[in-house]
């Protein structure tokens, strides 16, 4: 693994990073040279480690699109919705950088080493921590600041109360980020953290374009170019939909699905930008 390393006080040293407060002193980073990403739109995807079906589901969706769109992904490659984001990345063929809390060659979890090496060969992975650095738990905390530097959104996509990803959130504000969220069910512990930050003023997400806007972006729409991408419900949903059938209580009877599984499938293709609603519980092609 080659590492290479960019001081503060370099000239090519990012500016994104050297203006934050408590600025990294370096940064290693290994795979594509920085400077190739730091121009794009880069979005930060962060979120619970202990990921439900529908935040997995949601940051796949997400980062998905994005990443086909060009813009980068940067998480943490951490357990739950960061890995979900760099795997969905890869998947697409697009640009996701990694922020580590430990030096290269400590990877952490080990678990992801090789979502790592497959990160690789589509982006970077960056760290303040020289070689042979262990994970201190400080460290998890620190390294966030960067994620949030980086990228020019922040969206979170489910997060407890009391998530880590959370602190994402406040260096974001204090960096004058804009900071975006997945509403949840608010039955849902898992969604509370986001449910609040929206009440605080984070934007909420329900579709695709909420994120273009934020990034000030307008990428060529190019769904009807390629095959439908979804669940078998999603696919069913979609269907009907398309020959005209728009009222959810119509959808649910021709699907035959339940309510739980025909709101999942309503809001998946929602936030894939395949339809929206259009009022009085009817939903309509995008």
């Amino acid at each position: 693994m080659d590492v290479n390393i960019l001081k503060l006080n370099e000239p090519n040293f990012p500016e994104c990073l050297s203006v934050i407060n408590t600025p990294p002193q370096q940064i290693y980073w290994t795979g594509a040279d920085p400077k190739e990403w730091l121009t794009k739109p880069k979005v930060a995807i962060v979120g619970s480690r202990k990921a439900t079906a529908y935040g997995r589901g949601v940051t796949t969706k997400l980062a998905k699109e994005l990443a086909e769109t060009g813009v980068v992904i940067i998480s943490g490659l951490a357990y739950g919705i960061d890995v979900v984001a760099h795997q969905a990345a890869l998947a697409a063929n697009g640009i996701t950088v990694a922020v580590l809390p430990t030096g290269l060659d400590q990877i952490y979890p080990a678990a992801h080493a090789n979502i790592g090496r497959q990160i690789l060969l589509h982006g970077s992975l960056i760290t303040e921590y020289k070689q042979a650095s262990p994970g201190f738990k400080a460290n998890f905390i620190a390294r966030n600041r960067i994620v949030s530097a980086l990228a020019d959104v922040l969206l979170i996509t489910e997060a407890a109360v009391n998530s880590g990803s959370l602190h994402t959130a406040r260096f974001a504000l204090e960096q004058g980020k804009t900071v975006m969220a997945i509403p949840g069910n608010i039955n849902s512990p898992t969604s509370e953290g986001c449910n609040n930050l929206i009440k605080s003023g984070a934007l909420p997400v329900t579709s695709i374009e909420d994120v273009f806007f934020a990034l000030k972006i307008n990428p060529k729409d190019n769904k009807t170019k390629r095959a439908f991408s979804g669940s078998k419900h999603e696919q069913l949903v979609f269907e009907f939909i398309k020959e005209g059938v728009s009222a959810q209580e119509d959808i649910a009877a021709a699907s035959r699905l339940d309510g739980p599984a025909l709101a999942s499938a309503l809001t998946m293709l929602e936030l894939s930008g395949y339809i929206r609603p259009a009022g009085g519980g009817n939903w309509v092609l995008s």
